[in-house]
């Protein structure tokens, strides 16, 4: 049994000869999310004066749409699988480009959340769909590999082209206009995708357990939610419970899917090693650096005065490296060994966020920009390896699941780290002690503090900023701090997890 809608001779012959052309509407849907990821740490300090949220609604605004991406993923893969990959991709980057609108006019900071949560909702349906077509569309293990790596440079280089666009358009338009570029790109991707792309989708899938999806969903948010608000407000009972409901919900979807025939999610995925070290390894990585990404922009912006455009190109060498590296990684693993090329990025970006903890109001570029650098290039590195082993150590028609358990990772990686590094620093942020008259609004956020400034007395706004600021990095090198520890245990654990892991092992074709 094959994979795809056709027998496994006629898809060689039909879909091989346009195969990168397709890869290429593939790596347009990673930009899309990858552009509107990095967009919105550009636009913050827009948002804050705009729509003024109080520090908690800043948080939901940045890591909502995480949040929603983790408990959908592995639904959507799912779901893809079974419906057509190339479906449910269309139609979700369709969706996105629409809801993307509803954020660019977003009016208040609940209906920005909102619309960051339904942007959720679409994304879940692009990157799982991505990296299983990817699978079924490169049979080829080294081939593939190449693919992996030019689909995680695209997801870089998507790091790089939004701060760079975003910070132009915020400098000659509204806020809104940053999520507005997703609308082009998304065009791009579904007319042409439409003609380039092959359908493929699991056969005799079983059917689609309504009952998983909630349990996931509910698990996540509720898991994720009660981490975040812990390590915001401390233990509360509400906290308390949405933990143990998102607790219990995970329990009930990992037994529900031991007991079904046809599982949303095949649990004997995890009994490969190396597949476990990879996802691992990726959930870990996202942690430790999302939280500290989310708030450079931030630092770039109100702390040393940088314009949106300048502070986006100041963030380039981020891109730069992680390109690169993806490009040679698969080469790299093949040459040495898979743990070898993971840990050693890992302990380089653990390293390099260890460098960031003697950050200051007047810190140079010099030093910010070889630490962003050694940060993608490690990136660079791990990702791509990581995504490769997980595609190859599972048969074709499990690719749609494998890539959403990849991509759950990286999402609750990243709502996670939002949570509790993000967290760190507003934590940090808000004991700071201005002068008689400072408002309680400035405590909030440093962009609730920049608003402040503007109508306080000169001499007590320059004070007040001031000890905002030191306040604000001193809480951003705190969450450096321990965002170097995650990586640096991370690097340990991937060193024995990933033993023995070679990329020339492929996985089946038929079943």
């Amino acid at each position: 049994m094959t994979s795809t809608l056709q027998p496994a001779s006629t898809t060689e012959v039909v879909n091989r000869p346009g195969r990168w052309l397709a890869l290429g509407v593939l790596v347009l849907a990673v930009l899309l999310v990858a552009v509107d990821a990095t967009v919105l740490g550009l636009a913050t300090p827009y948002i804050s004066e705009d729509l003024k949220p109080s520090g908690t609604q800043l948080l939901w605004i940045g890591d909502v749409y995480s949040f929603v991406i983790a408990g959908l993923l592995v639904s959507m893969g799912s779901l893809g699988d079974r419906i057509g990959r190339k479906r449910i991709l269309l139609v979700g980057a369709t969706a996105f480009g629409a809801i993307s609108v509803f954020n660019a006019y977003a009016t208040t900071p609940e209906m920005m959340i909102v619309a960051r949560a339904l942007l959720g909702v679409a994304g879940a349906t692009l990157m799982p769909a991505t990296l299983a077509l990817i699978r079924n569309l490169f049979h080829d293990p080294r081939e593939r590999s190449l693919a992996v790596g030019i689909w995680g440079a695209t997801a870089s280089a998507g790091t790089a082209v939004g701060p760079i666009v975003g910070g132009f358009l915020l400098e000659h338009f509204w806020w809104g206009s940053v999520f507005l570029i997703n609308l082009p790109v998304m065009a791009v991707l579904v007319l042409v995708g439409i003609k380039m792309l092959p359908e493929s989708r699991t056969a005799n899938p079983g059917p689609w357990d309504l009952v998983s999806v909630v349990l996931s969903l509910v698990g996540m948010i509720g898991v994720v939610y009660a981490i975040k608000e812990a390590a915001t407000h401390g233990f509360a009972l509400t906290t308390l419970a949405a933990g143990l409901l998102g607790a219990a919900a995970l329990y009930g979807f990992v037994r529900r899917q031991l007991s079904l025939p046809t599982p949303l999610l095949d649990m004997r995925l995890f009994r490969n090693r190396g597949f476990s070290g990879a996802v691992l390894a990726d959930l870990l990585t996202i942690l430790g650096l999302s939280g500290l990404v989310f708030f450079l922009s931030q630092y770039l912006q109100l702390v040393q005065g940088r314009r949106p455009f300048e502070a986006g190109l100041a963030e380039l060498p981020a891109a730069v490296g992680a390109v690169v590296a993806g490009l040679v990684a698969g080469r790299a693993a093949r040459r040495f060994s898979v743990r070898s090329v993971v840990s050693g990025g890992l302990a380089a970006i653990g390293l390099a966020l260890a460098a960031l903890t003697v950050l200051d109001q007047s810190t140079g570029y010099p030093l910010l920009g070889t630490a962003l650098l050694v940060v993608g290039v490690g990136a660079g590195f791990s990702f791509t390896v990581t995504a490769d082993v997980i595609l190859s150590s599972v048969p074709k028609e499990r690719a749609g699941s494998a890539s959403a358990v990849s991509e759950t990772a990286y999402e609750l990686g990243a709502a996670l780290g939002i949570a509790a590094l993000g967290s760190i620093v507003t934590g940090v942020y808000r004991d700071f002690t201005g002068p008689a008259g400072t408002p309680a609004a400035a405590h909030e956020s440093l962009g609730g503090a920049v608003e402040a400034a503007a109508h306080m007395p000169a001499h007590s706004a320059d004070t007040m900023l001031d000890a905002a600021r030191t306040s604000f990095v001193d809480g951003l090198a705190l969450a450096a701090g321990v965002g170097a520890t995650v990586l640096l245990a991370a690097a340990v654990a991937a060193w024995f997890l990933l033993r023995g892991q070679k990329l020339e092992d492929g996985a089946p074709e038929h079943t």
